[in-house]
């Protein structure tokens, strides 16, 4: 099982979610309150699971209601995935990756690892 961790940034609060291995699959935006960043580990726990995936690198791709996790290629041509909640909100990302199927597989282990634990890193 993964885990979130959450630690304090010079301009606020963050998470990023790690998987039992140890490797961040997906961060967040910086919060500006700790309540405010619990409130986005709670509504990926609520979203990842049944979240669409929308690939909107596939010619003609269907729009996705939100929930919904859309990859997506960036300014260097690699791939990129972020959750959007209900509401429309960015609420995580993940890192970029030179293979689509590698991003899907990120995307799946957010989905495994979303009811994880939450631990705080020291001050």
């Amino acid at each position: 099982m993964g885990k979130y961790v959450v630690k304090k940034t010079k301009t606020g609060i963050k998470f990023d979610l790690k998987a039992g291995n140890g490797e961040i699959i997906a961060n967040s935006e910086v919060y500006t309150t700790k309540a405010a960043c619990m409130k986005g580990i709670n509504s990926v726990k609520n979203n990842a699971p049944v979240a669409a995936v929308e690939d909107q690198t596939a010619e003609g791709f269907e729009v996705c209601k939100n929930p919904k996790f859309e990859v997506y290629a960036d300014k260097s041509g690699e791939f990129r995935f972020r959750l959007k909640a209900k509401n429309g909100q960015i609420i995580a990302t993940g890192e970029s990756y030179k293979a689509k199927k590698s991003c899907l597989n990120g995307i799946e282990s957010i989905r495994k690892n979303a009811d994880s634990d939450v631990f705080f890193e020291e001050e």
